[in-house]
């Protein structure tokens, strides 16, 4: 098979790294808010390693590439993501609810929670998060970890109370995505009085 003239074929870690950038960029303040969700769109919507340089083409350091991936040691989340959307609003799953192994949430200044204390959860649980100037709260199961380092953050606050060591048994979550001015939280439900909340 051919390669094709557009370069090798990105995968999402590659659009996160590139991602990474402008936020760092936008940090510095070499860029503004409006270019950077310009560039953000271009660097999601691309397929092929030269997609990635335009967005990236005017900034100091060096390109973004595709890098040779390392098999991760908790098996990856397979299927079609569950996509979840909100502008201003509230967007909340909560009790029993189908929990899939990808979920991917995109929220301009809405305030996003995801509650997986009272449902079944699958053993890796994959959450991108694209946020703007809104909140994410994810509440985990009691005993269960997560992984934020993934999670780049240009002007928020990103927060975990949870484990990131996967351990066997236990559910895992991997917390990827950006948030450009919103603040993200993991933990556990707190207890009052016999309450959780």
């Amino acid at each position: 098979m051919t390669q094709s003239p557009r370069g090798l074929r990105i995968s999402d870690a590659d659009r996160e790294r590139a991602a990474a950038r402008l936020q760092q960029a936008l940090a510095e303040g070499r860029i503004t808010l409006d270019e950077l969700e310009e560039r953000l769109t271009v660097v999601y919507a691309a397929r092929y390693a030269a997609d990635l340089l335009p967005p990236l083409e005017d900034l100091p350091g060096d390109a973004v590439v595709p890098v040779q991936h390392v098999a991760p040691t908790v098996p990856g989340p397979t299927g079609r993501p569950l996509m979840l959307r909100t502008g201003m609003g509230t967007l909340r799953r909560s009790g029993p609810w189908t929990v899939p192994s990808r979920i991917r949430v995109q929220s301009v200044m809405g305030s996003v929670i995801l509650d997986f204390c009272d449902t079944a959860v699958p053993p890796v649980v994959d959450v991108s998060l694209e946020l703007g100037a809104g909140s994410a709260r994810l509440l985990l199961p009691d005993g269960a970890t997560a992984d934020v380092d993934g999670l780049v953050s240009g002007m928020g606050t990103v927060r975990s109370k949870v484990a990131s060591t996967p351990v066997p048994g236990r559910p895992h979550f991997r917390v990827h995505g950006r948030s450009a001015m919103g603040s993200v939280t993991v933990r556990y439900r707190y207890r009052m009085v016999g309450h959780r909340f």
